[in-house]
C-alpha cells in the first residue's frame, strides 16, 4: 500500500470549508482581551477585581447604566437561590439591576457585606454572607486585612465625628463622595516599578480646599432637603488645572506625567443625599469640640 493512499485513510475526515449547499464558512479567528500597548490607561472597562475596604472579600467593578461605578460578587448564582429584586446582569460590560431571563445571576456586594448593618441582610442571602464574614474574620486573623471602619458595636472616639470617614467633596461644582479621608485619597497612577502610586492627593506644597457647611441638595437639584446642612470639603475655588488633577486622582508627580498608567479606579462616587444620608454630617470637622460634662477633664481635640 503506498504511503499517499495510508495518508488518506483516517478514521476522522478533515472539516470542510464549505457548508453543505456549497456556501464557504466563515472562521473568525479568537482574540483575547488585550490592553493596548500605547494607551495610557492600563485598566480594563469591566470585570476589574479589587477588595472591599470594609470587609476585604473579592469584588468586581463594572459600569452602571448610569455611569456609576457597581461592585459586585465574583460570582453567579442560580436564580432560585436570588431573590428577584436583587438579581444582576452584565450585558457588553455594563451592569443592570435586573435579570435576563437566564437561570444565572450577578449580586450586587453591597447585600452581602458583613460590615453593613445586618437589620438590611435579606434572609434568602444570610448563608452567603455568614461565609464572607468568616473570611473577613480569617483575614484579620492573618493580618491580611485591616478594616479600615470600626464594628458597630464599638463606640467610636469622640473625635471621629470630626474626620468623617467618607467625607463629601465638592470638585468642578460637583458633590462626589470620597471612599476614605481626604487626607488618604490615594494617587491611583502606576510607578515605574508596575506598583500603585502611594502618595496623596493633598499634599504640602499644593492648595487645599476648604470645609464649608452647604445645603444637603440631590445631584439634580430637584429633590432639595433646605432643613439638613453638611460639611462639604469646597475644591471649586481652586484653579481649573488643580480641580481636574483631583478628578483624575492623580498626585502633583504623576499630573505631570501624563503618560502614567492607571492602577486602579477613581474612588468618586457622585454624591445624593437621600442614598448617602447616613454620610451627612452637620458640623465642621475643623472646629475644636468642647467637652461635655461627661468628658470632664478631657482635652479638646483638633482633627
Amino acid at each position: 500500500m503506498s504511503s499517499a493512499i495510508f495518508a488518506d485513510m483516517r478514521s476522522t475526515p478533515p472539516p470542510s470549508r464549505r457548508h453543505w449547499d456549497g456556501s464557504p464558512v466563515a472562521v473568525h479567528a479568537r482574540r483575547s482581551l488585550r490592553v493596548a500597548p500605547d494607551g495610557v490607561s492600563r485598566l480594563l472597562r469591566c470585570g476589574q477585581s479589587d477588595r472591599c475596604r470594609d470587609c476585604g472579600n473579592r469584588i468586581e467593578w463594572y459600569h452602571g447604566i448610569n455611569q456609576r461605578p457597581v461592585r459586585l460578587h465574583p460570582h453567579e448564582l442560580p436564580v432560585t437561590d436570588v431573590p428577584a429584586s436583587c438579581r444582576w446582569t452584565v450585558s457588553s460590560g455594563v451592569a443592570h439591576p435586573a435579570g435576563d431571563g437566564s437561570d444565572w445571576c450577578r449580586l450586587a456586594h453591597a447585600v452581602l457585606c458583613p460590615a453593613r448593618d445586618t437589620s438590611s441582610v435579606v434572609p434568602e442571602l444570610a448563608g452567603l454572607r455568614r461565609h464572607l464574614a468568616v473570611n473577613t474574620r480569617r483575614l484579620i486573623d492573618a493580618g491580611a486585612f485591616n478594616p479600615s471602619s470600626a464594628p458597630p458595636d464599638v463606640e467610636a472616639p469622640p473625635s471621629a465625628a470630626c474626620r468623617p470617614a467618607r467625607p463629601v467633596v465638592q470638585l468642578l461644582y460637583v458633590n462626589y463622595l470620597a471612599a476614605r479621608p481626604v487626607d488618604e485619597i490615594q494617587c491611583v497612577a502606576q510607578t515605574r516599578r508596575r506598583h500603585r502610586c502611594t502618595s496623596a492627593l493633598l499634599t504640602s506644597d499644593a492648595p487645599a480646599g476648604t470645609w464649608r457647611l452647604m445645603p444637603a441638595t440631590a445631584v439634580d437639584v430637584q429633590l432639595a432637603l433646605p432643613a439638613e446642612v453638611m460639611a462639604v470639603y469646597d475644591l471649586t475655588r481652586l484653579p481649573y488645572a488643580e480641580q481636574l488633577r483631583w478628578r483624575a486622582q492623580r498626585c502633583p508627580q504623576h499630573t505631570a506625567t501624563a503618560s502614567a498608567a492607571d492602577m486602579a479606579v477613581t474612588d468618586w462616587e457622585p454624591f445624593d443625599p437621600l442614598i448617602h444620608h447616613e454620610h451627612i454630617h452637620t458640623r465642621l470637622p475643623d472646629r475644636i469640640r468642647r467637652p461635655g460634662p461627661s468628658e470632664h477633664g478631657r482635652k479638646a481635640v483638633r482633627p
